[in-house]
């Protein structure tokens, strides 16, 4: 494909281009991965996913928060969507960032937003996932749910398989609910494998001792070879088909989601919503570059390359945040002149 996974983790991490994104991405065809930009139609979405048998787990979009205004903003949207989801008894459950919630503001301020979110769905009976981000939050996100856990039952965690000390964390949080990704974020060779063998090597182990051992699996993959590992490991091993679910991020393969569900197997879609979506979809396609052909299409146009597709989207992002600052740089210089 031509395209590397740290590309993909480069334009995910440059703030223009997300900023240009929040305010181009419907134009530039983002509706395809990304289930609305407000509840109402989050919850659409949704109700479409379940008529097909399928449950969904929803991310408010937004990470890395800086402004304490800005989190509690978060909280109050995530506190919205709780309440969307039990008003319209929809199968779907939460994922939050820890970041998103002010855990780089301050420990104990993020820790009280996360309370607050997680007493609400306690009442209704919600689940509520903890998405792993990037090293550096990965103790600061286990410790939140340590302390959490003593008081809530309705939380989980993600294991991220490329780190080599996640088959410790998998056993210490074993009893709880935890989604098996791969991961998606820039770590360096002593923290973390760099090959895609040996990520996809730990990735199975992961699942497999999960599976043994764990209360519930969530296996996040696009990847049908590994979806056809699991269907022989689990019949092999007589687990029951309760004890785990197969997931995938809402817009990619479609068929074969319909297909597992068909099949009988639990299935969950990763539902994203909202205008901060940029980051979000190239780390996902930094995860596994071929998950940009599996969507190219219903992005780009058909005769289009894909990776001239992810370069013009950016080269676009890039050329409308430069003529915003062009504007807002006239609009201060014709204001200036006009109080003089």
């Amino acid at each position: 494909m031509g395209l590397t996974r740290d590309f993909f983790i480069t334009l995910s991490q440059n703030q223009a281009l997300n900023s240009a994104a929040k305010r181009w991405g419907l134009k530039l065809g983002a509706q395809s991965v990304v289930a609305g930009t407000n509840i109402e139609e989050m919850i659409a979405s949704v109700k479409k996913l379940n008529a097909q048998g399928i449950s969904a787990t929803v991310d408010n979009l937004g990470e890395f928060v800086y402004e304490r205004e800005e989190a509690l903003k978060a909280k109050e949207e995530i506190l919205a969507v709780i309440q969307a989801l039990h008003d319209h008894q929809v199968d779907a459950h939460i994922s939050l960032k820890p970041t998103q919630l002010g855990l780089d503001i301050s420990y104990n301020f993020c820790l009280e937003n996360l309370r607050e979110i997680i007493e609400k769905a306690n009442q209704y009976g919600i689940f509520v996932n903890f998405d792993t981000e990037d090293y550096g939050h990965l103790q600061p996100t286990f410790d939140l749910i340590d302390e959490l856990s003593a008081d809530y039952n309705n939380i989980g965690t993600v294991i991220q398989a490329y780190f080599y000390h996640s088959m410790e964390n998998i056993k210490k949080y074993k009893d709880f609910r935890l989604r098996i990704v791969k991961g998606a974020y820039k770590e360096p060779e002593h923290l973390a494998y760099q090959d895609k063998k040996d990520i996809d090597e730990n990735y199975i182990k992961l699942i497999e001792y999960h599976l043994l051992n764990g209360k519930f699996t969530s296996i996040a993959t696009h990847d049908h070879h590994i979806i056809n590992h699991v269907k022989q490991f689990v019949k092999q091993h007589n687990i029951p088909k309760d004890k785990f679910e197969f997931q995938m991020l809402y817009g990619f393969r479609k068929d074969l989601q319909l297909q597992l569900v068909k099949e009988g197997f639990h299935f969950c879609t990763y539902v994203p919503f909202g205008n901060d979506w940029f980051g979000y979809f190239m780390r996902r396609l930094a995860e596994r570059p071929q998950n940009l052909s599996l969507i190219a299409k219903q992005i780009f146009n058909k005769k289009t390359n894909t990776a001239i597709g992810v370069g013009a989207l950016a080269l676009i992002l890039m050329r409308a945040n430069k003529k915003r600052k062009k504007h807002t740089a006239k609009q201060r210089k014709c204001s200036g002149n006009y109080k003089k």
